[in-house]
């Protein structure tokens, strides 16, 4: 009977730790990685923590802290600052997409586009997923790239592909 018990409080401790984790927004999921912090600090600075944390579902290309380490820090630290929220906001939004595109999705898109796919950005403008020496990259507005290092990363209202540079727009 012990090890009925056991077992059975095993099955629900393991089910109900994944229902927990499954409701994880995609701003839970990046605080829980410390290698998001960057742009966890960003994303509490522009005010975006609560549009993020909707339903969605949203695609964010985040930036690890490996990413935002390339960009000058005097540079970083002024957008930090809260007159320039708004600047802020919309260089992150420029990393967000509406709708849940997972990695398979993203394949897809650019076989139909013969290796190039332009997706519309949250802050209205455009960015372009390629195909590029067996790698898939962000091309941004300036003509700057960023490789996808990392997919899939599963939020309840949407989906994180980890890129290696932060991408800015016009």
């Amino acid at each position: 009977m012990k090890k009925l018990v056991f077992i059975l409080t095993a099955v629900f401790t393991l089910t109900a730790s994944q229902f927990v984790s499954a409701q994880k927004t995609i701003v839970d999921v990046a605080v829980d990685n410390e290698d998001f912090s960057t742009l966890v600090t960003a994303l509490k600075a522009a005010d975006l923590v609560s549009a993020l944390q909707g339903d969605g579902p949203f695609t964010v290309f985040a930036p690890n802290n490996a990413a935002f380490g390339k960009v000058d820090s005097e540079t970083l630290g002024m957008l930090l600052k809260p007159e320039n929220k708004d600047a802020l906001a919309g260089i992150l939004t420029y990393h967000v997409i509406s709708g849940k595109l997972a990695a398979a999705d993203v394949v897809a898109a650019l076989k139909e586009g013969n290796g190039s796919v332009t997706l519309e950005t949250l802050n209205g403008q455009s960015i372009t997923v390629m195909q590029k020496d067996g790698k898939i990259w962000i091309k941004d507005q300036k003509g700057n790239y960023s490789e996808i290092i990392a997919t899939d990363v599963m939020g309840s209202n949407g989906v994180i592909h980890v890129i290696d540079t932060v991408v800015m727009p016009e």
